[in-house]
């Protein structure tokens, strides 16, 4: 199906419209004056100092994105950071592997801060996730910009593809070749939410500190 320039061009305006009148309903004011959303996710990111370099084999590293589960909570399509990460670690942890969060702070590409966790993994291998649900499984070895998993159509994603990348993620640590986790494809994906999608990096991208080291979460559900 073709779409017209102005049609689309349309549609980025009235989610960019919807998203703003949204955002300002939800947002509230932290004490120290920054913008931050309230947290729709039960979920607490407990910082426990910098993540360091493991050699504990059967460990997948997720790496979350510099605003995830703090000033952004949920997903492009409104699925809660806590469930997100609940997902990832379930299918880790059905492998038999053990899952280990930190934040990177240095960048918000998605393939770089998944190769940085990829490199500090016991395992080497590690999932990338930004605030918005694009994700990345890498592998300490490939270049940054490489990669053995790429998912980067946020909107498409379900809780239940979350799993399943937390299981592949699993099964290349043990040293498998699974079955990369099968993606939709929607036309109409890009240019409905390509307008949220940039204003959610924009706001990810704010919090990005050059040249900071990791840091190790200690993930608690309430």
């Amino acid at each position: 199906m073709q779409i017209s320039e102005e049609a689309i061009k349309s549609i980025i305006k009235e989610v960019v419209k919807r998203y703003m009148e949204e955002e300002e309903e939800e947002k509230s004011v932290s004490d120290t004056g920054k913008m931050t959303m309230k947290s729709s996710s039960e979920l607490d990111m407990l910082e426990v100092g910098e993540a360091k370099k493991s050699n504990k084999s059967d460990e997948v590293i997720i790496a979350v994105a510099p605003a995830f589960g703090k000033y952004q909570t949920q997903t492009i399509t409104q699925i809660p950071h806590g469930e997100v990460l609940k997902e990832i670690m379930a299918g880790i942890e059905e492998e038999g592997l053990v899952p280990r969060v930190i934040r990177v702070l240095r960048t918000s590409d998605v393939s770089i801060l998944a190769n940085d966790g990829a490199k500090i993994s016991g395992s080497g291998i590690g999932v990338g996730i930004q605030s918005k649900g694009t994700t990345v499984i890498h592998q300490k070895d490939l270049p940054p910009l490489t990669n053995l998993e790429l998912f980067p159509q946020a909107p498409l994603l379900q809780r239940e593809h979350y799993r399943l990348i937390g299981k592949n993620a699993a099964k290349y640590a043990k040293g498998e070749s699974p079955k990369p986790v099968t993606q939709m494809n929607d036309q109409m994906a890009r240019p409905k939410y390509q307008a949220i999608a940039a204003l959610l990096h924009i706001k990810e991208t704010e919090h990005v500190i050059s040249g900071a080291k990791p840091v190790e979460l200690k993930i608690v559900f309430k």
